[in-house]
């Protein structure tokens, strides 16, 4: 299979062509950064360009605004990237008879709900992020029906890339003690899980919405503590309220506060074998460079 990979230098994507290589598919990466196939999905001319030129069977969307706090302060630019990028793909797709995966985020949800979110659960963003990513999801599904997968992954992190986990490494490495958010949770989400379910789905696709996170969720300061503690480092970390990390942060974002998701999809198809987080924080552990 051809596939194009956009973001293809990012976090996610960069495991994700290595992962596509490794399964035998032909890769086209693409990406802003030099040293890839260049493409800006904002830029339609260029989008319909690069698809049309690669003839992808399948393309996987990746490049997104990721920056929560920076989409409050420039929702312009989030929804440039998430919604209209998304679009301009889509559009390229459904010209070439290509089918799309497009990557999404636990943030379309409130966090209100009190359980695990489902596929089938009404979406509610509480921030221009979160919208932003809906939408494209909502232009996704409008302009290519039938031959679309959205799949809906959280907090993310990896080798290759700025993520929570690095930056918890560092801090303990740096201060006393660490303040993390104790009344958030979530599903920790390795790259290389999600990499690899990704395949799957374009590999057996059956076009829809899923839910690809890790097993299992915790909260923030959960995910700290396990990091600190099996890397070997003995710094505290301390519970804080989301409230008290706006202030000291200055962070203008209002995040859901429950919003583990449940791969029911998958689980309906057979494909659900998301690891636990513990593990997969374990495997991450073991390829950060020491």
């Amino acid at each position: 299979m051809k596939v194009l990979v956009t973001g293809a230098g990012g976090m996610l994507g960069t495991d994700l062509c290595a992962d596509l290589q490794a399964r035998g598919h032909e890769v086209v990466a693409t990406d802003t950064r030099e040293g890839f196939v260049p493409l800006d999905v904002t830029d339609k001319r260029a989008a319909f360009a690069a698809v049309h030129e690669a003839r992808p069977d399948a393309i996987i969307h990746c490049a997104a605004w990721t920056d929560v706090d920076g989409a409050e302060r420039n929702p312009d630019g989030a929804y440039r990237v998430n919604a209209l990028g998304s679009w301009h793909m889509a559009a390229a797709a459904a010209e070439t008879d290509a089918l799309l995966l497009y990557v999404s985020t636990d943030f379309v949800f409130d966090g209100r709900k009190g359980a695990p979110y489902t596929e089938f659960d009404s979406v509610n963003p509480l921030g221009h992020y979160g919208a932003s990513k809906e939408a494209g999801e909502r232009l996704v599904r409008q302009t290519l029906p039938g031959r679309h997968i959205i799949a809906r992954t959280a907090w993310l992190y990896g080798v290759h890339g700025k993520n929570f986990p690095y930056a918890i490494l560092n801090l303990a490495k740096k201060l006393p003690e660490v303040p993390v958010v104790a009344d958030q949770v979530g599903c920790p989400t390795h790259t290389r899980d999600l990499s690899r379910k990704l395949i799957d789905l374009i590999e057996d696709p059956l076009p829809g919405t899923y839910h690809v996170a890790g097993a299992g969720h915790c909260s923030w300061f959960d995910f700290a503590r396990a990091i600190v503690a099996a890397a070997g480092l003995a710094t505290p970390v301390v519970p804080i309220t989301a409230r008290e990390y706006a202030e000291r942060f200055n962070s203008p974002t209002e995040r859901p506060a429950y919003s583990p998701m449940r791969r029911l999809a998958l689980e309906m198809r057979g494909m659900d074998d998301m690891p636990p987080w513990q593990e997969s924080m374990a495997e991450f552990l073991a390829l950060v460079p020491k």
